[in-house]
């Protein structure tokens, strides 16, 4: 039996279930928000054995039979708006969510994309800019500061051409709606520099802007890497961030990585402890490699719908078996032969 964890809208995991059912599997898909509301958790051990029981609409199922997990998109355990009391409400929600985390944590299961502490792990935005140089990937100039002036110093370094993100994913402060708050990639602006001082109260990314010949989406699963072309400078609404989607006048195109490059990403994946990772890399005018980042839980469904990589497929290959799709460590590649 395989487990997803994912909420009821989520396409990408629809499609991975259909596919799974149609070879024969098992699945039992269920949304934290579920808990404790309309399911219940237990945990049971005895005789040496321990036992995993999800219990919901008259259903009763062992987790502990479950050969390998997919940690998709869940919401977060929702309780009753009966307890009147917001502290205690608030409380029995972050036992609920911590029951369930700890929940999947032990479960002795391979995961996609990986563990929940792997996760988190790999959403560190400095550590996979450590680990993309150590493997000799190239990197934009970048800075992380809450500090006005260092902001100011890297800004003429760099002759005004910056870019900025967030460090990291903000979540938002409700607990019930689980909702994300997002910020597209912008360019810095003398506007911006005129604001330098309120830097102070938060930290950004900023980096230098690299010119790009096209972007790429690697979606590397277990031991696949499949790379797409996102021509992202044939259209302004997306030249500095392609998530602006200009369908229909934004070219995509199945892009065949040299091997160094593709043996770092597979490395990259799993020192992370990873066994799925969406990067993002530019390629360069002068065909240079330029990593960006690494989302360890990336969308990848429009680029199949656009150009047929068969994403799910390794999906669900990895999931059905996924010890044959696991990657090897790999030593230390060096890429000077890479433009």
């Amino acid at each position: 039996m395989i487990l997803i964890l994912t909420e009821p809208k989520d396409l990408h995991a629809n499609l991975v279930e259909a596919r799974l059912r149609q070879r024969g599997a098992r699945i039992c898909r269920f949304d934290w928000s579920e808990f404790p509301s309309t399911a219940s958790l237990s945990l049971e051990y005895r005789g040496g054995r321990k036992h995993v029981w999800l219990k919901r609409g008259g259903e009763r199922l062992d987790l502990t039979a479950c050969t390998a997990g997919w940690l998709r998109r869940p919401g977060k355990p929702l309780t009753s708006d009966r307890i009147p009391d917001p502290l205690l409400r608030h409380y029995a929600e972050e036992e609920c969510f911590r029951l369930v985390q700890d929940t999947w944590n032990a479960l002795d299961i391979p995961w996609l994309p990986g563990p929940i502490h792997s996760i988190r792990r790999a959403d560190n935005k400095q550590l996979q800019l450590q680990l993309a140089t150590a493997l000799g990937l190239g990197i934009p100039p970048t800075l992380i500061t809450s500090d006005p002036d260092e902001f100011l110093a890297f800004y003429r370094e760099h002759g005004g051409r910056l870019i900025d993100k967030f460090p990291s994913t903000v979540m938002a402060a409700s607990q019930r709606t689980g909702g994300a708050l997002m910020r597209f990639t912008q360019a810095v602006t003398t506007r911006d520099v005129g604001y330098a001082r309120r830097l102070r109260h938060s930290p950004m990314l900023f980096q230098a802007r690299i010119p790009k010949r096209f972007e790429l989406r690697i979606t590397v699963v277990g031991d696949q890497v499949l790379a797409a072309e996102i021509h992202s400078q044939a259209t302004r609404r997306t030249q500095l961030d392609w998530r602006h989607y200009d369908w229909g006048h934004t070219p995509y195109r199945v892009h065949r990585l040299p091997d160094p490059i593709r043996r770092a990403c597979l490395e990259l994946v799993s020192r992370l402890g990873l066994r799925f990772g969406a990067i993002d890399m530019i390629v360069t005018p002068d065909d240079r490699y330029v990593f960006l980042e690494i989302n360890p839980n990336g969308q990848w469904m429009w680029i199949e719908d656009e150009i047929g990589l068969p994403i799910a497929e390794a999906i669900c290959d990895t999931l059905l078996n996924p010890a044959g799709h696991a990657p090897t460590p790999l030593p230390h590649v060096p890429l000077e032969a890479c433009p």
